[in-house]
């Protein structure tokens, strides 16, 4: 006999672990006999160790189905929340991505025939669509209207008129020069929250700035801290500056959204990239203000713990981080190095800072005798903290990434069924979803037009004027 284990989502074709008589079976085979679509199975663990579908089961294995996320059909926490999106690029459609994935109506409003610039960034791209577009648009709805028109600005704001949230991030003032201050949209709305994103804020002395990732990574004291100690600043792998600016966004519509229920208004928001990257900062911010010591690149160490840094393995690096004794003990005991318990230089943790040179060449070199697999099951079955350096096809080929539903599929019209990282974060009543593919330019300009008020001959005039 064969023991099954679902996981998530693919509990809801059965009992969560069964028994069934699947011995010479391979795996697809016995998720077929389940019922199972073998598109809802991101990954097959057979006795804890990843397999392929074609793996042959024996009797008395044990077979995890780990699920694909492919969608859903739940409302989300911020179903009936109706957001008008004048983003582009990445910090503003990642904010308006967080909220889609939960539940809100999100109304991408784009200029005719161009759309969010970042449509046309590519390579790389999926049958002629740009993957950077695919991966932050998901779940929201797209309109073309241009707000330079007398008519396009009447449908922006009729579509204020019926909004919770209106998030923008044109450079500092373009949306008040195209008849939007704040205090037209507020007398339009009282209820709605307005959200501005920027590099560094609507007013003060770098409003005028331009701002792009790499610029804010900079000035936000980011990439004085990565890198190796004497070469030059290294930033961060993925644009986090406008992730970081998107995410603190999200987060204070959705606080602005709750102080609502109390005041009945909404009110204006300033978020901003260089305040997400000042943010941060935290510990490294805390030594400045505690001292004045300016922090400096240290590599993948920590300066006030030992040992707490990346390792070579045999085939690759993990990272190994022991914060008190007891992770120390267990470290040296399972990498047979007990001798080092023995040592009064490493006795706690300030003298394992004191003396880093004499003790980490000695788990340098035991660790470099192994595999990075081998360095992770041993430290892992000592309780101490342990993890490989994933490459992305490791981190999307993890159980436990594939487990958590990290791994978002969706069908797309011209590009084809295609993955993005997933939702982040589980609710357990009201979970977040994919709902909508990225949709095309203007796919939904009627729908949402008709929404709104407009007939349809009122909607063939604005195509005709070049309204939309």
């Amino acid at each position: 006999m064969i023991s099954v284990v679902l996981h998530g989502e693919l509990q809801q074709f059965g009992a969560k672990r069964r028994e069934v008589d699947g011995a010479g079976k391979s795996a697809r085979e016995i998720v077929t006999s389940l019922g199972i679509p073998a598109a809802e199975t991101a990954a097959y663990v057979v006795n804890g160790e990843q397999v392929d579908d074609a793996a042959v089961l024996r009797d008395g294995d044990t077979l995890e189905l780990l699920p694909a996320m492919t969608g859903g059909e739940s409302e989300g926490a911020l179903a009936g929340i109706r957001v008008v999106d004048l983003t582009w690029a990445l910090a503003g459609p990642y904010c308006t991505l967080m909220l889609a994935d939960h539940g809100a109506d999100v109304v991408k409003v784009e200029i005719p025939g161009v759309g969010d610039e970042s449509r046309e960034w590519a390579p790389p791209h999926i049958k002629g669509v740009s993957a950077y577009y695919l991966a932050v648009n998901r779940n929201k709805r797209s309109v073309t209207s241009d707000l330079k028109h007398p008519d396009g600005k009447r449908i922006l704001e009729r579509l204020v008129e019926k909004a919770d949230v209106v998030v923008e991030n044109f450079s500092p003032g373009v949306l008040a020069r195209l008849g939007f201050p704040d205090e037209r949209l507020r007398s339009m709305n009282r209820r709605a929250v307005i959200c501005h994103i920027s590099g560094f804020g609507q007013d003060g002395p770098g409003r005028a700035w331009a701002a792009y990732d790499l610029v804010v990574q900079g000035m936000g004291g980011i990439m004085s801290l990565t890198g190796e100690p004497g070469r030059e600043p290294v930033m961060v792998g993925v644009p986090q500056a406008d992730m970081v600016g998107g995410m603190f966004a999200a987060f204070a519509i959705v606080a602005a959204l709750e102080a609502r229920h109390r005041t009945g208004e909404g009110q204006v928001i300033d978020a901003t990239m260089i305040g997400g990257q000042v943010a941060l900062l935290s510990r490294q911010a805390a030594r400045y203000f505690a001292d004045g010591t300016v922090p400096r690149p240290e590599g993948n160490m920590h300066a006030s713990i030992v040992p707490y840094q990346t390792f070579r393995a045999a085939d690759g690096f993990v990272n190994v981080c022991c914060a008190n004794n007891a992770l120390f003990e267990r470290l040296c005991r399972a990498l047979d190095l007990e001798d080092l318990l023995e040592d009064s230089r490493f006795a706690d943790n300030p003298s394992r800072v004191k003396h880093r040179d004499a003790l980490v060449p000695r788990i340098e070199a035991r660790i470099a005798t192994l595999p990075k697999a081998e360095v992770v099951r041993k430290l892992r079955e000592a309780n101490v903290p342990v993890g490989p350096i994933s490459d992305l096809r490791e981190v999307f080929s993890d159980p436990v990434v594939r487990h958590l539903g990290l791994i978002a599929e969706v069908d797309h019209p011209v590009a084809g069924r295609f993955k993005a990282p997933g939702i982040p974060v589980r609710l357990s009543g009201t979970p977040g979803s994919v709902r909508r593919y990225p949709p095309l330019l203007g796919e939904h300009t009627d729908e949402v037009l008709a929404e709104i008020g407009y007939s349809l001959d009122e909607i063939a005039k604005l195509r005709t004027d070049g309204a939309i």
